[in-house]
């Protein structure tokens, strides 16, 4: 009977927190999708880009707001039970505080999995797979970033401008900047052009101009009467590189352990980029061990404050609520937990390049973990 009625809060427990993670999460991701319209309608990638770039963007916002909506969702819950005198219950079925902090500090660590599986593999995979279909997909809505009488360079190399477009789709006074190197261009400037479809490919057909070529310390000019500007080739200017917060986790570990090894031998540490070694990324280098470690740290050190998080909201269990105290107590709760949440923000600001820089940040969770536990059966023993 003890096992049914503990069963039954932490149900009531996780429900809410899945209801309360989901609807703000949702809420957060429809406004983020909003914004990421800039990708079609300043960039140039097509809705259904669009459209997974922004759904694979949820589990890092679902990731983000978890510790937040895990602290509220036990206080919230152990509240509505202690306010229904619910809480009673379970004292007289004889379920010690003791079996029930315990209890709790289980259900806990489901949490610090389900955050660390989110954090560690789901959001950094979906991050990777979303900002892959940004880095592979060609301007699929060119015509929709062309505006008249603006200069267009999201096109990477490639600056456009006219001066109107006709009702039949006609440019008028098209002007295009090719840059082919440094120092190095090609300017045309054509009366008119239009757009192509031809085997798949866009081709903008310019009539009545000329195109001035610079290449090393020559230029060159030539006037048409009629010529193709092949625009099947072009790529956005969106960021292609691979960021620190897409790779996996195993690549990160893997990346700190060779660098330590390469710094260990005391080599130029200036000068050592490690690329191409089969288990390392592009930007796994000393200039960037900091922000792997912060990443590292968000990963696998943030998820462990479940415990914390939800020890915090036990201590609502020590007073009942027909104590006169009871209502500043409860806001003491919930300002320690939101300043706890407040820190697991601020605290990666002060992660460095330094394993052992790091360990204090690194043990801290285990730290105030059994800090806390013992805290609360002090306390329990102290009221009996």
């Amino acid at each position: 009977m003890k096992k049914i009625i503990l069963n039954k809060i932490g149900l009531d427990c996780f429900k809410f927190f899945l209801l309360s993670t989901f609807t703000i999460s949702l809420i957060i991701w429809v406004l983020q999708a909003v914004n990421y319209l800039d990708i079609v309608i300043e960039d140039g990638h097509g809705f259904i880009v669009y459209l997974k770039y922004t759904l694979l963007s949820f589990p890092k916002i679902f990731d983000k707001i978890l510790p937040f909506t895990l602290f509220f969702s036990f206080t919230y819950t152990l509240l509505s039970y202690e306010k229904k005198n619910e809480l009673v219950i379970f004292w007289n079925f004889g379920i010690h505080k003791k079996t029930f902090i315990n209890y709790f500090i289980k259900i806990s660590l489901l949490f610090i999995i389900l955050n660390l599986l989110l954090s560690a593999i789901v959001v950094p995979t979906t991050l990777d797979k979303g900002r892959s279909f940004i880095r592979t997909s060609g301007l699929d809505f060119f015509e929709s970033i062309l505006k008249p009488r603006k200069f267009i360079d999201v096109v990477k190399n490639l600056t456009i401008y006219f001066d109107k477009k006709t009702p039949e789709g006609v440019f008028v006074n098209i002007f295009l900047k090719d840059e082919r190197g440094i120092g190095d261009f090609q300017i045309t400037y054509a009366k008119n052009g239009e757009l192509q479809n031809r085997n798949g490919k866009k081709i903008l057909v310019l009539y009545d101009g000329k195109t001035i070529t610079k290449n090393n310390e020559s230029i060159s000019e030539f006037k048409f009467s009629k010529t193709d500007f092949n625009l099947s080739k072009i790529e956005t200017k969106t960021t292609q590189t691979i960021k620190t917060q897409e790779n996996s986790t195993k690549d990160l570990i893997a990346c700190v352990v060779l660098l330590n090894k390469v710094k260990n031998k005391k080599k130029n540490l200036n000068t050592v980029l490690v690329v191409g070694q089969g288990y390392t990324f592009g930007n796994c280098n000393f200039n960037n061990l900091e922000n792997i470690y912060k990443e590292i740290y968000g990963r696998i050190i943030t998820p462990l404050y479940c415990t914390v998080l939800v020890m915090i909201s036990l201590f609502l269990i020590i007073k009942s609520k027909h104590e006169s105290t009871f209502r500043f107590y409860k806001f003491k709760i919930y300002a320690y937990g939101f300043l706890l949440i407040l820190f697991l923000e601020v605290s990666l600001k002060f992660i460095g390049a330094s394993l052992l820089h790091n360990l204090f940040f690194i043990i801290l969770p285990f730290a105030l973990s059994a800090l806390l536990y013992f805290f609360l059966i002090n306390k329990l023993s102290f009221k009996i």
